[in-house]
């Protein structure tokens, strides 16, 4: 009898102890896995901008003479247009910094492309709102944070344009380089160009700018996916109403989820969910999209490394001070009267569908009159 009892007082600790050790061991496996899919994601990565460097050059002729990109207004019209078209920002920016570095853009195009693509990257946050709304979310709650990121993106960049294209000018940033980016081309080129080679083999060299561009949205697509998924606890609610409060710590949170996801398409398109949950609002979010907006520029810095291009990487360098000085002039001194214009703005055009149409109409229509100017 007592045998009996001792092995049903056993049993169960040791399927207890099992069932954690499987626990444990899925925890590791699923670690592993993002790890590996991380390293495949960065293979791709630079896979993706060695290809795209190759065939940038035969490009030249389509891009000047079909699409009419001669001048920092047209660069900056194709930027945003090819942003809506796929949807990111981030691959727009190193296509420009490819067609920068092959000649067919020069320093300043780069820029007002790179510009662009920020400009039409945040729409992808309005089309989630959109779908939102299909699903039969409230129609304000759900549009106003795509709105609301597009023009505070908008009106800090604009802004910023003049202020990087001022330094650009200048030539003050010239010096500031990464000094190990020829250590680092020589290893790529060692491991990339027979692939390149390779390929070439099969394809003409201009297709190799398409293949690349293919490649780095399926490697900004794994990386997505091999970030660690949010969850938000209701215990947490509390903590976090008191610090979306505060402007300088959304800011921050924002910066440092799009350092880690390398995406501002990831970090600004969570808070549609976010503000549907009532986890924040539109007013805390607004320093949230400035940090957003400058440390997006991390993977378009790699980019320029791997291009081994000084001036390329000063284009980033800019793009990044630039956007930085605009933010912390408006957060520092401007704050209170930009955060009620643009709320304002933003609730001017979800008032009615004929206004919507309007501001949809003219972020659709600005990017194809600067194409063609």
């Amino acid at each position: 009898m007592s045998d009996s009892v001792k092995t049903e007082v056993v049993l169960p600790d040791v399927a207890q102890e099992a069932a954690q050790h499987r626990s444990k061991t899925n925890t590791a496996l699923r670690r592993l896995a993002k790890v590996g899919l991380f390293s495949v994601s960065l293979f791709l990565f630079i896979l993706a901008i060695t290809l795209m460097k190759e065939g940038a050059r035969d490009l030249a002729p389509l891009v000047r003479d079909t699409f009419h990109v001669t001048n920092p207004a047209n660069s900056l019209g194709f930027g945003w247009l090819f942003a809506y078209l796929v949807m990111s920002g981030s691959p727009v920016a190193a296509a420009a910094l490819t067609f920068f570095d092959a000649g067919v853009l020069n320093q300043m195009g780069a820029f007002t492309m790179i510009t662009g693509s920020r400009l039409g990257a945040s729409f992808i946050v309005l089309f989630i709102g959109f779908i939102y709304v299909l699903r039969g979310r409230n129609r304000t709650t759900s549009l106003s944070m795509g709105l609301l990121s597009l023009i505070v993106t908008g009106t800090t960049y604009l802004l910023a344009l003049g202020v990087g294209l001022l330094l650009l000018q200048s030539g003050w940033l010239d010096h500031w380089q990464m000094s190990s980016g020829a250590l680092l081309t020589s290893a790529t080129d060692a491991i990339f160009d027979p692939i390149t080679n390779f390929i070439l083999q099969f394809l003409p060299r201009w297709s190799l700018f398409l293949v690349g561009f293919g490649i780095i949205m399926v490697s900004f697509n794994l990386f997505d996916r091999c970030l660690p998924q949010m969850s938000l606890k209701e215990s947490h609610v509390g903590r976090m109403s008191r610090l979306v409060y505060q402007p300088w710590v959304m800011f921050l949170l924002g910066a440092g989820i799009t350092l880690i996801s390398m995406s501002v398409s990831v970090s600004l398109s969570i808070l549609v969910p976010l503000s549907q949950r009532g986890f924040v609002r539109r007013e805390n979010v607004i320093p949230y999209i400035m940090g957003a907006n400058i440390t997006t520029f991390i993977d378009t810095l790699l980019a320029a490394v791997l291009l081994n291009n000084p001036a390329a990487f000063t284009v980033v360098l800019i793009e990044m001070l630039s956007i930085a000085v605009v933010s912390f002039i408006i957060l520092a001194l401007f704050y209170g009267p930009y955060q009620e214009k643009m709320l304002n703005l933003v609730n001017g055009i979800t008032e009615n569908n004929r206004n919507l149409a309007i501001f949809m109409g003219t972020i659709l229509l600005v990017p194809i009159i600067l194409l063609f100017l």
